[in-house]
C-alpha cells in the first residue's frame, strides 16, 4: 500500500460521520462521494480532488499539482486537481471539495 492509499484510509475515517458521504469508485479507483457524486479519489500514488475551475491552489499554499487528464485525446478535467505532494493539506482540500459539492458548485 503506497502513501496515498494509506492517507485515503485517513480520509475515509475523517468523513465517516458525515451524512451522505460514502465510499465509491471513480475510474476504477477508491473514492469518496457525496450523494453519489465523487469529490475525491485515490489514483495511483496521487490524490484527486474536485475543487472547481475557480479554485486557486496558491491560496492554499499549493504549487505542485496537475489537472486530471486521464484521456489521451481530450483536454484535462479543469475541476479536478491531482496532488502527489502536500499531504499535510489533503484533509483541508477534501473539506473544500466536500463543501463545494454540498453547495452545488
Amino acid at each position: 500500500m503506497n502513501k496515498a492509499e494509506q492517507f485515503f484510509e485517513t480520509l475515509v475515517n475523517h468523513f465517516a460521520t458525515q451524512a451522505d458521504v460514502t465510499e465509491g469508485k471513480m475510474m476504477s479507483s477508491r473514492g469518496l462521494q457525496y450523494k453519489g457524486k465523487n469529490f475525491l479519489f485515490n489514483w495511483d500514488n496521487e490524490m484527486c480532488f474536485r475543487l472547481g475551475r475557480d479554485f486557486d491552489p496558491a491560496s492554499e499554499g499549493i504549487h505542485h499539482y496537475t489537472l486530471l487528464n486521464p484521456f489521451k485525446t481530450k483536454l484535462p478535467l479543469k475541476d479536478w486537481f491531482v496532488l502527489t505532494t502536500d499531504m499535510d493539506k489533503w484533509i483541508a482540500l477534501a473539506e473544500i471539495a466536500l463543501a463545494r459539492m454540498k453547495s452545488g458548485r
